[in-house]
């Protein structure tokens, strides 16, 4: 008899009559997760979702689930048929996988029933189940309050589901059931937590990185990537565009007020990021803004910048401390990488005294000596399109841990 894991929704389990489109997408992301293991089965009910492992490591499917959005817990089951003797032997079973795993003093038994017409209530089975548990465990007392393992017992139409783990998921909502979003990614600590929590919430992103060479470095780039690729452990795949900007930055410095270059460096960003997000079908742009946290992020230049398109502006991180943005960068695994001294283009260019009240009419002024359709559109014609895919990821870092050890 074969483990197999349960899946609880959480959020999506008050979708209405959306529920069943998340859970299909959430179903569709699980498969790709494990696409490497196309053995691994995944069967999708209205209010669980069931994993089959046909002989998959349990610890890697396990693993790997604490990153997908859309999952509010899951847990190592057994289905069996409803019977009560053959219940009890998987129950004793279970408790004897938990004693080889961890010191055990205490358990109890928590039992619920989908069907409510099944002969035994709950306390029936609780009572029945744990006076043959103690029978079994002598050595093992009956806690209700904080026991060291729950035997998890669900009655359902047709059989059994036995568990005794109860592993918290990441919550959220499935990746790509909020349509895209073109994420401003720089090479900072804010926009890759921006984009992980715009993918909570279902966002489906796709990284734009606005690279300056000769200004900015070709490393400055490929840490870029590499961060795009550390997010694709919660969403499979990310796409990433390079745009060319040197051109456009090369003339705001040659045309614009100092006080203003930042200004109107970001107002150009967010137009071309706007003209991508068209040519994607995206429905919002996501940055790393925090109010207050520079002379950009004042409230009165994103009004100035944000003035420039009427698209859904998404900030993720608008009103967290820095240190709280840095504890989730270090849980998501971005943090290290983001502190490498790279310098992005928003730096390089960086003005000694920046605007921090910036007009939206002294912008318009300021950008007639531009010619911001031929910028535009001579940024657009250079793009630089690729695919991250998160297996290749782990396969080409596996082959340098190799390649590592021999030498």
């Amino acid at each position: 008899m074969e483990t197999k894991i349960m899946i609880r929704y959480g959020e999506l389990s008050v979708k209405g009559k959306n529920k069943r489109r998340f859970i299909n997408r959430l179903a569709e992301n699980i498969r790709q997760i494990f696409s490497d293991y196309p053995q691994v089965k995944v069967s999708e009910q209205f209010d669980f979702m069931f994993i089959e492992l046909n002989g998959v490591d349990k610890g890697i499917v396990i693993d790997r689930l604490q990153y997908i959005f859309g999952i509010q817990s899951y847990s190592p089951v057994y289905e069996i048929d409803r019977d009560f003797d053959l219940l009890k032997e998987v129950a004793k079973q279970v408790v004897k996988e938990k004693l080889d795993e961890r010191e055990i003093h205490s358990f109890k038994v928590a039992t619920s029933r989908s069907d409510h017409n099944y002969h035994m209530d709950t306390n029936a089975i609780n009572r029945e189940l744990g006076a043959y548990l103690m029978e079994e465990f002598p050595d093992l007392e009956v806690k209700m309050k904080k026991p060291d393992l729950t035997v998890r017992v669900k009655v359902r139409f047709k059989d059994f589901v036995v568990s005794s783990d109860w592993i918290k998921g990441i919550g959220g909502l499935p990746v790509g059931t909020s349509s895209r979003g073109i994420l401003m990614l720089s090479g900072g600590i804010d926009s890759p937590v921006a984009g992980y929590l715009a993918m909570k919430r279902g966002v489906r992103p796709i990284a734009i990185h606005f690279a300056s060479p000769p200004y900015t470095s070709p490393q400055a780039l490929e840490k870029a990537k590499q961060l795009a690729g550390k997010l694709t452990k919660f969403g499979s795949w990310i796409d990433f565009i390079e745009v060319p900007f040197t051109e456009i930055q090369e003339a705001i410095k040659e045309h614009i007020p100092s006080e203003y270059l930042m200004t109107i460096t970001r107002r150009m960003m967010l137009r071309v990021a706007d003209r991508i997000r068209d040519q994607y079908h995206a429905l919002s742009i996501i940055n790393g803004e925090s109010l207050g946290q520079v002379a950009s992020q004042t409230a009165e230049s994103m009004y100035a910048i944000n003035a420039v398109t009427t698209t859904p502006i998404i900030r993720p991180v608008v009103t967290m401390d820095k240190l709280e943005i840095i504890d989730i960068a270090q849980a998501i695994d971005t943090f290290d990488l983001s502190i490498q001294p790279f310098e992005d283009c928003c730096t390089v260019f960086a003005p000694a005294s920046p605007s921090t009240k910036p007009k939206v009419d002294r912008c318009e002024y300021y950008e007639s000596r531009l010619d911001i359709d031929s910028l535009v559109d001579n940024c657009l014609a250079k793009l630089n399109f690729e695919r991250i895919d998160h297996h290749s990821l782990e396969e080409s870092s596996a082959q340098e841990e190799a390649m590592d050890d021999l030498l």
